[in-house]
């Protein structure tokens, strides 16, 4: 199978790639490789894949890994490209889309509204648009669990209303719903959205807490805890987060489409919540050192508490998360002091 995987250079698009090309998938990786965070790390995870930087740094350019030869390929490329996209499409002959490539951030949506416009809006109607007319029999594509805004039924069920996001990153994921919906409805591709939670893991993003508080505990900083420390979050390593999608990716969608079931949504999630406090704690456990805590109020766009029921992808795809948080932070602490370690002797 010949999987178009955005996003790519990204936390969760490399692992997804990555675990694709090891189970004998051809895949084409697509990012934009922006300046939201540092670009090195983008850079460090196309490396792990056999992208060279000198090839990667090209716009609208097809490079060949130098690990997987023939079996992946990486472009640099804006999904919001109308031009380009719509000719990789033609030139590369997918047989299915996962769309991971967003900008991502709660707090930074507040700052900069923009760039959700241009590449959560703009990008995501063009990734549609590509899939409408190159005959894509499926899109896969991320969601998030911020769509709940304040929901305060626990666990989240996929059932319940998000009509209220409080962000406009929330906002931008709940039109992706919307616009999937339509298409599948229109034109009869199967779309399935995936409303991610709390992802972790190694090769994770600088601006997510496990990285933040990893990377100010070891430096004997001071963490920012916000709301005071009275907050749960469903957290998720990111291999249970990618076994998930790489099993909707696998799964023949002909019987959806017979159903008039091509349009989907699905919770992926841990299938718990764990008091932040209690995460900090297994940080400081693996770097041995307490940490030095800046209790704040509650920060703009944030919510409380997430849990995710997982009950509908358990059923269709026979999800089942395996990695405890105790097990998670401590591969994600290994990788931190590793990467850093290396990155120290250059």
């Amino acid at each position: 199978m010949k999987v178009l995987v955005t996003g790519a250079a990204g936390f969760i698009g490399f692992h997804t790639a990555q675990k694709l090309l090891d189970n004998g998938h051809e895949v084409v990786g697509l990012d934009n490789i922006n300046d939201y965070y540092d670009t090195d790390l983008k850079f460090a995870r196309l490396k792990e894949l056999g992208i060279l930087r000198k090839n990667a740094t090209l716009f609208n350019s097809l490079s060949n890994s130098e690990t997987f030869k023939d079996q992946f390929k990486f472009i640099r490329l804006n999904i919001e490209d109308r031009k380009n996209l719509p000719a990789l499409f033609a030139e590369e002959n997918f047989d299915i889309v996962c769309n991971l490539a967003a900008q991502a951030g709660v707090r930074y949506s507040i700052e900069n509204p923009e760039t959700y416009i241009d590449s959560n809006i703009v990008g995501f109607l063009n990734i549609l648009e590509c899939c409408r007319h190159h005959s894509i029999n499926h899109l896969v594509y991320a969601s998030s669990s911020s769509v709940y805004g304040l929901n305060k039924e626990v666990p989240f069920k996929t059932t319940d209303t998000v009509d209220h996001p409080i962000s406009l990153y929330a906002a931008s994921k709940k039109a992706n719903e919307l616009m999937a919906h339509t298409y599948s409805h229109l034109y009869g591709f199967a779309t399935t959205g995936l409303r991610f939670f709390t992802v972790y893991g190694p090769w994770g993003r600088p601006d997510m807490a496990i990285y933040l508080f990893t990377d100010a505990i070891s430096k004997n900083k001071p963490i920012k805890v916000f709301n005071h420390g009275d907050m749960e979050r469903d957290f998720t390593y990111v291999d249970d987060i990618v076994e998930g999608v790489f099993r909707i990716i696998e799964k023949d969608t002909k019987e959806r489409i017979t159903k008039n079931e091509g349009y989907k949504i699905y919770n992926i999630g841990n299938n718990d919540s764990v008091k932040l406090t209690d995460f900090i704690i297994e940080i400081e456990k693996n770097l041995a050192v307490t940490a030095q805590k800046e209790f704040l109020p509650m920060q703009p766009g944030d919510v409380a508490r997430t849990w995710a029921n997982v009950d509908e992808l358990i059923t269709d795809y026979n999800y089942s998360p395996k990695t405890s948080v105790s097990s998670g932070i401590k591969k994600f602490v290994q990788w931190y002091q590793e990467y850093h370690s290396k990155n120290a002797l250059k």
